[in-house]
């Protein structure tokens, strides 16, 4: 970690600007009863939380407390041309804030887990120095909102919470008329490439898509209309071969830097009738792991970048070719990394909702317990307030990470957790996003919707069933094994939680392996197409990763994993 400027690298890979300053480091803070601060109380280590080692601070935010940011930023000469606006970038703050400049307020953000962004060209008129305060409040699991398996209350599967600025904080000059976001769309039957440019004003904007260095389309048209590329031979995206094409969008004195993979996904029916996942028009076998994303240090944000590409190549190498990133929206870098190394994402939206009822989100794990989810009390989902908001975060969520090629399913709830109207949920990302998947209600509470049936199999044997893919849909066990082992010196606290305990690396790997001989197996010769081990990595009392929580030890051998799935490729090949 570099303890001067952590994480400096550019935070937005698919719409890069030249323009770039970055404000990580330290920033004086205090947590105070709501009132400005009168003294501060030191420095922090931005982007990482107060309650994360790595910030320097270990202290927790409560609910009905404040917790103050401030920094002196003085912009350097030529940063912004003539006419530029100057925005200031937030990669995301828990909860909510209030931000200001030279103590006038430029503005806020609801949301602990999405970028926002503030133009604060009129308040930086001049060259600075400029004070930039942050005031931020969070009530973690205390009331409805999106908060992940952040918990006041940690344990089990619940973690330590964490506040205030977790992603990067940064600065940039862009045109009066810039690009917003730019959106692409694989029609692989007509080997076109489609692209969708977002400006702040209607306008027309060209595209030109490059590989290796080399242009091979481009074409004009209008802001916010799709426009079609045709792409001669298009080498197609796949975790195999991460091909990315190079893309450059100019809309009037703006220009940015994108890139984009051509693929598909879908589900469709094999010779035998039994749907199956596939990318790019074959059957696909998804073999994935469970990624919480929490490091021992930073909590939710790494000790650097290349802890994020360490951990995917890490997966790599075990042989999954999947990640399922659960209850948590990672920094954009976490995407492009995925994209560039070649792995397939299945993106969890974040959960809120009030206290969850234990027979709710517990009992379907030995019952078959099916709740329909328009019982919103059940769920604790009481409040229209926490309802709207969720939808609005969906909506955000989309959009923000709609360009990954690597995002091939979505999924709005997991195991009732804040869970309500999943059908709703599902025609709302259909809306929003044709081309990928959907795993309505992962887990249990089923609503008969999305494209997969979900399944969770903890303390119960992974047995096929006659139903499995009789209404269309593709079968995934997105959630098993999950067996756990205490390393020694490696452990958070003196609890152990898992589905099954083992007490040697010996004993963790024969397990994993006869799970997967006499159980995995023999479903994925049944129509089986997806499947998400529990887990990357140990987290804090959590110790069932394959790594332990510092990533230091690999409790099993990526060889044995390696062998383990392949053996399921080849039976699912065998069966399609």
């Amino acid at each position: 970690m570099d303890d001067a400027i952590p994480l400096p690298e550019y935070p937005r890979p698919q719409l890069a600007r030249d323009s770039y300053l970055c404000l990580n480091g330290a920033w004086g803070y205090a947590i105070t009863d709501g009132r400005a601060p009168a003294p501060w109380d030191g420095e922090i280590l931005v982007p990482y939380s107060p309650e994360a080692p790595l910030s320097g601070v270990g202290r927790r935010l409560l609910p009905g407390q404040t917790l103050w940011y401030r920094r002196a930023v003085t912009l350097p000469q030529g940063f912004r041309a003539a006419g530029d606006r100057l925005i200031l970038q937030f990669g995301a703050v828990d909860q909510d804030c209030e931000v200001f400049v030279d103590g006038r307020p430029v503005g806020a953000n609801r949301g602990g887990y999405w970028p926002f962004a503030l133009d604060v060209t009129d308040t930086f008129a001049d060259p600075g120095p400029h004070e930039i305060t942050v005031a931020v409040r969070d009530e973690s699991d205390a009331g409805f909102r999106a908060r992940g398996k952040q918990s006041l209350r940690p344990g089990g599967i619940w973690y330590t919470p964490q506040s205030g600025i977790w992603q990067t904080v940064w600065m940039e000059a862009v045109p009066a008329v810039r690009v917003e976001r730019v959106d692409y769309r694989t029609l692989l039957d007509d080997g076109v490439l489609e692209v969708t440019v977002t400006t702040n004003e209607d306008v027309d904007v060209s595209v030109e898509v490059s590989a290796a260095g080399s242009l091979i389309a481009r074409a004009a048209g209008r802001a916010g209309r799709p426009i079609r590329l045709g792409i001669p031979e298009p080498r197609l995206w796949s975790p195999g071969d991460p091909f990315l094409y190079d893309v450059a969008v100019t809309a009037g004195a703006d220009r940015v830097r994108s890139y984009t993979g051509m693929r598909t996904v879908s589900v469709a029916p094999d010779a035998a009738g039994v749907p199956r996942l596939t990318l790019n028009g074959e059957p696909y076998f998804h073999a994935g792991v469970l990624d919480q994303g929490y490091w021992p240090d930073g909590l939710y944000t790494p000790p650097s970048d290349d802890a994020f590409v360490r951990d995917i190549l890490a997966m790599k190498e075990h042989g999954f070719t999947m990640l399922r990133k659960h209850i948590k929206v990672e920094p954009l870098r976490w995407y492009h990394h995925c994209d560039r190394l070649g792995m397939l994402v299945w993106q969890d939206l974040v959960n809120g909702g009030r206290r969850y009822n234990p027979l709710v989100i517990t009992a379907p794990v030995l019952t078959p317990l099916r709740l329909s989810d328009r019982r919103h009390r059940a769920f604790g989902r009481q409040d229209a307030q926490g309802r709207r908001e969720f939808q609005e975060e969906l909506d955000r969520t989309v959009t923000l990470l709609a360009a990954a090629p690597s995002i091939v399913c979505w999924v709005p709830f997991n195991e009732g957790w804040g869970q309500f109207d999943a059908l709703d949920a599902v025609d709302r990302i259909r809306a929003l996003d044709q081309d990928r998947l959907v795993d309505h209600a992962s887990g249990w509470h089923d609503q008969g919707g999305g494209d997969l049936r979900s399944l969770h199999v903890y303390f119960r044997r992974i047995r096929p069933r006659r139903s499995w893919g009789r209404d269309g849909r593709a079968v995934a066990v997105s959630e098993y094994g999950g067996y756990s082992h205490r390393v020694p010196g490696h452990g958070h606290s003196d609890r152990e939680f898992g589905y099954r305990r083992l007490r040697s690396t010996a004993a963790l790997g024969d397990a994993f392996e006869r799970l997967h001989r006499d159980e995995v197996l023999p479903a994925v010769r049944a129509g089986l197409s997806a499947i998400v081990y529990t887990q990357l990595s140990d987290v804090e009392d959590e110790l069932n990763g394959l790594l332990t929580a510092d990533r230091s030890v690999e409790k099993l051998s990526a060889s044995r994993v390696r062998a383990v799935l392949d053996a399921l490729r080849a039976a699912y090949a065998a069966g399609s």
